[in-house]
């Protein structure tokens, strides 16, 4: 399975001055396979320590001068370890913080040393009260599930991917196109971008074989919460967990989530799941630049890890299956959280993901916009709907306050431009901001 990530480690590769690099992402999105693969494609040797199997190999790094570590690797494993052609892969790094911290001493000491460090759980490592992170001497990449773009890549359907990348509202894809598109769509809201699901479907298209493996993802998941809580925080973690993809598309409130506890705890179980890259918190902004700067704390929505994980703890294949409307499911929120999913996947690899929303709330006159982003540097505000454009009070409010070029309406519904909004089709989330530049001239 080919992933757009991969263009970043290339140029990574490439850089003569390449800085230590830590793949960051959830658990069994595929990092250790990525990595591996790029190795081996694009470096004469690669040398992989897993510090959860050779727990010993931790005493490499009780020295921080990198000549010191290389030497006793070189030792002990029987490599050469030369300064270009081979890649050093430290894979479960959380499991030994001070290899860590030499990733600070190989760019100071051995500068462009071709070194990548990833692992399960690593967000914990790195943001424990006692660890000092080498700030500036480490390069990042974050890794999210397989995209809808890089699932029809999985599947073979190269043609089609490259057809949208060449339709346009004035000519918008074809009736039969549109219909084979969205019978893929509904496929990807089953299987989910889960790397095992999709390698599993790809080889066998056999849904049920896939809900077994989600299913065994969502209880690897859970088992984990113990590693990073103490025992009740466990039980609150677990309690937020089961709650949240039934409030997707919500305004959460805390006691939705559990009403038997306090307020910080859950928000503590939240800032866990957080971490461990299960959710993401949404914070709802103001709507002006950069979204970041003025959001509201005590109003969020949430996105999960990953659309297949979702709609198999909800339990909906079946609807899923028999249904023509897939925006509607679970009234919207299946959609409304691979939206999100998707917008994840087309930020930078190089910087956290983040998604806002915007919400007034005043009588009688309430309005909320599902999603917010930046496209050109400007910011597009994006809804995502079943019915049709005339009712997407919301965005034309949004619109009309903050003085915005477009508005973005994502929907069953074909390829479209009425006014200042463009209707695009789910399947083409990743062609919008070419859309939005086309049809606002942002650039």
């Amino acid at each position: 399975m080919k992933r757009k990530i991969e263009q970043s480690l290339l140029a990574w590769r490439q850089d003569v001055d390449r800085f230590p690099l830590l793949v960051r992402g959830a658990r069994q999105t595929g990092k250790t396979y990525l990595i591996e693969h790029f190795g081996q494609q694009h470096f004469k040797q690669m040398v992989v320590i897993n510090f959860e199997l050779q727990p010993q190999l931790k005493q490499c790094f009780s020295s921080l001068q990198t000549d010191e570590i290389i030497s006793k690797l070189q030792l002990l494993l029987n490599v050469t370890l030369s300064d270009s052609d081979t890649l050093l892969f430290l894979d479960e790094i959380q499991e030994c913080p001070s290899a860590i911290m030499s990733l600070r001493y190989f760019r100071e000491q051995k500068p462009g040393f071709p070194v990548i460090g990833a692992g399960s759980l690593l967000e914990f490592a790195l943001n424990a009260p006692d660890f000092k992170m080498p700030v500036g001497r480490v390069h990042f990449l974050y890794l999210e599930p397989l995209s809808f773009d890089e699932y029809l890549q999985a599947r073979g359907q190269d043609q089609l991917r490259n057809y949208l990348e060449t339709v346009t509202p004035q000519q918008p894809p074809d009736g039969v196109i549109h219909d084979r598109l969205m019978e893929l769509m509904k496929e990807y809201f089953l299987v989910g971008g889960m790397p095992a699901a999709v390698a599993s479907f790809c080889q066998h298209q056999d849904f049920m074989k896939v809900q077994l493996i989600l299913g065994g993802l969502h209880q690897t998941f859970r088992s984990d919460f113990g590693k990073y809580s103490r025992s009740g925080q466990y039980v609150q973690i677990g309690q937020a967990y089961d709650a949240i993809p039934q409030l997707i598309g919500n305004q959460i409130k805390y006691v939705q989530l559990d009403p038997h506890s306090k307020s910080r705890d859950v928000k503590n179980a939240l800032n866990l799941l957080s971490m461990a890259g299960l959710i993401l918190l949404i914070y709802a902004t103001d709507a002006s630049l950069p979204l970041g700067a003025q959001i509201n704390p005590l109003k969020f929505k949430i996105n999960m890890l990953d659309v297949g994980l979702m709609q198999h703890v909800c339990g909906i294949a079946s609807t899923l299956m028999l249904s023509k409307d897939i925006v509607s499911i679970n009234s919207g929120a299946l959609a409304e959280q691979f939206v999100g999913q998707e917008l994840r996947c087309l930020q930078s690899d190089h910087e956290p993901h983040a998604l806002y929303y915007w919400v007034r709330e005043q009588r009688s006159s309430n309005a909320e916009v599902d999603y917010l982003t930046t496209m050109g540097g400007q910011i597009i505000p994006i809804e995502v709907k079943s019915g049709k454009t005339g009712r997407l009070r919301s965005l034309r409010i949004i619109l009309e306050e903050k003085k915005l070029p477009l508005g973005v309406r994502l929907s069953l519904d074909t390829l479209s431009v009425v006014d200042n909004i463009l209707t695009v089709p789910l399947y083409m989330i990743n062609q919008t901001a070419r859309l939005v530049a086309r049809e606002s001239g942002v650039v």
